[in-house]
């Protein structure tokens, strides 16, 4: 609930703290004095537009704080925080404060953290409900009465939910599945030409490594040709110098025990004989291995360019043209097997849906049983509101397909007639200022204790009755307030302000230069005289006074 509002240079208020605390408290005061400054600060804080104009004469800026608290935050509202990433700890008020620049700008923040005006927005909802004479939002709002009826009715959409996301997964399934099959269709030809000319020359992983090496061994083969040859004629033979290194090893083996250094001669020749001997195999080694045949040559450039030439044409690398074989095969295997997955999948879908219709019609049947519960509720209130010549219905349409959602298949709008024979309308197009406050009122009342914002807000609902008219609508908002725990009402009328639990009055004074806007919470004796001066006007008789008394005593 709304705990505290401070304000600071609005308007023709200098500053002011005010303080609140639960039930019904009634803000009163002459015609002009004010009252709805104090909505206008409190609707900045609410994410309305900072207008220049708020910022009092001849001051450089003006902020408002308003302060919240609950005993368990609303789900929304821990959400929108948490995506704001704003951190407030468990149990700690809720303060959004907003300043508002003379020239322009403002800036807003909660919990002393910046933040955007945008969330201010998002959060508005859970914390306050204002209703005034030109209400277009809350219980006015079509789009908003179907949330209202399911939590009247207290209908339980988390299996609805789960089936509404079954049912759209499986369309989607089936969709996607479909798009990739006449894709498929669209480019069979292409397919089957780029696959027969791929299977054809059967590329193979790694190939294009493997030919470009032996294309490189072949061609320096054909380049080193005649010099392996030279060096083949010089090695070969009994005049070769390998063979004449043997002939020597073995003469020198005969005579090298007659001295030292021969032996050691001998030893060097026998290394040479060993490493002319490997340098003999390493050549016949080279030389099959550059072998120059032309025709293989040949062979091996040809299909490095076709490879080559594929993969230009399909935009990928040499390596990759297996893979894409292997795609293309299955892209036109799923023109077979596309027809037995559509099949299967349009199965499942037209089950999803089937059971998500089910769950939606018992839902329908639940919300059909509630509006007549509705209807019947707030048809009792209407009558002590003088509105007993006006009807109430809760009006239940099937949408069409393309509208079904996770809340079902239902449209939901509250209408009313306000004169016997006339046809029902919605609230807006047919209740005037005072009868709109006053269906508001009537709903909220039969909509008691089932969720809403912390603090609701009615502003002069009272506008054009008295009498009895007035003492049942302070009686409701005195109801209303025990039930929802806050509610503030700005009103004219002495029957309602004298439900109040508490009594804000809001007075204009002027010292002849400066006129400013107060509010001060009146104790017994000041709503007394406060109830007194509304009953009689500007002069405060003693009857008054006693009317006043009786009031009083009353609530």
């Amino acid at each position: 609930m709304l705990t505290r509002l401070s304000i600071r240079n609005i308007v023709l208020i200098e500053a002011l703290d005010l303080d609140f605390r639960r039930g019904l408290g009634v803000l009163t005061g002459e015609t002009g004095a004010g009252k709805s400054i104090l909505l206008d600060a409190l609707g900045l804080v609410l994410g309305d537009r900072a207008e220049t104009a708020l910022v009092r004469g001849g001051e450089p800026k003006a902020s408002v704080s308003a302060s919240f608290e609950f005993a368990q935050m609303p789900r929304a509202i821990v959400a929108a925080l948490d995506d704001a990433d704003i951190e407030i700890e468990p149990g700690e008020p809720l303060i959004i404060r907003r300043q508002v620049k003379a020239d322009g700008g403002s800036k807003a923040f909660i919990n002393d953290q910046p933040t955007s005006v945008s969330l201010l927005r998002d959060l508005a909802a859970s914390l306050v409900e204002l209703h005034g004479q030109h209400d277009d939002r809350g219980l006015v709002n079509p789009r908003g009465h179907l949330a209202l009826l399911d939590r009247f009715t207290g209908v339980d959409l988390d299996v609805l939910d789960r089936r509404w996301k079954a049912w759209t997964k499986a369309e989607a399934q089936l969709s996607e599945a479909r798009d990739a099959v006449e894709q498929v269709r669209a480019d069979q030809d292409l397919l089957i030409a780029h696959l027969a000319e791929l299977t054809t020359l059967e590329p193979q992983a790694g190939e294009e490594s493997r030919l470009a090496e032996a294309r490189s061994d072949m061609q320096k083969g054909e380049k080193l040709s005649g010099d392996l040859e030279e060096l083949r004629h010089l090695w070969e033979g009994s005049d070769s110098p390998l063979a004449n290194l043997r002939v020597a090893a073995r003469k020198l083996d005969r005579i090298a025990d007659q001295h030292p250094l021969l032996t050691e001669a001998l030893a060097s020749l026998d290394r040479a004989v060993i490493e002319a001997g490997e340098a003999e195999e390493k050549l016949e080694s080279a030389a099959l291995a550059l072998v120059h045949d032309p025709q293989a040559l040949d062979a091996a450039e040809t299909r490095l360019f076709e490879l080559r030439a594929l993969a230009r044409k399909h935009r990928c690398e040499v390596d990759a043209l297996p893979e894409l074989m292997r795609e293309m095969r299955a892209r036109l295997d799923a023109i077979e097997g596309g027809e037995a997955q559509l099949d299967a999948l349009e199965a499942g879908a037209v089950e999803a849906r089937e059971a998500y219709v089910k769950t939606a019609e018992k839902v329908h049947e639940q919300r059909v049983k509630a509006a007549k519960k509705l209807d019947k509720a707030v048809a009792g209130e209407l009558a002590p509101l003088k509105l007993d010549a006006a009807r109430f219905k809760t009006a239940i349409s099937t949408l069409p397909e393309d509208r079904w959602g996770a809340s079902g298949m239902d449209g939901v709008e509250f209408l009313i007639s306000t004169n016997p024979g006339s046809d029902f309308a919605s609230l807006t197009k047919i209740a005037s200022g005072g009868e709109l406050s006053r269906f508001i009122l009537a709903l909220k009342v039969a909509l008691a204790e089932r969720g809403g914002a912390a603090t609701i807000i009615f502003d002069e609902i009272d506008r054009g009755v008295g009498g009895a008219v007035a003492s049942a609508i302070g009686e409701r908002l005195a109801r209303l307030a025990a039930e929802e725990g806050q509610l503030l009402a700005v009103t004219h009328s002495p029957q309602v302000a004298a439900r109040g639990s508490q009594h804000y009055l809001i007075a204009k004074s002027s010292n002849g230069t400066v006129t400013k806007t107060g509010v001060v919470e009146l104790d017994i004796a000041g709503r007394q005289e406060e109830i007194a001066r509304m009953l009689s006007g500007a002069e405060i008789t003693s009857e008054a006074r006693a009317q006043a008394d009786r009031l009083l005593e009353d609530v």
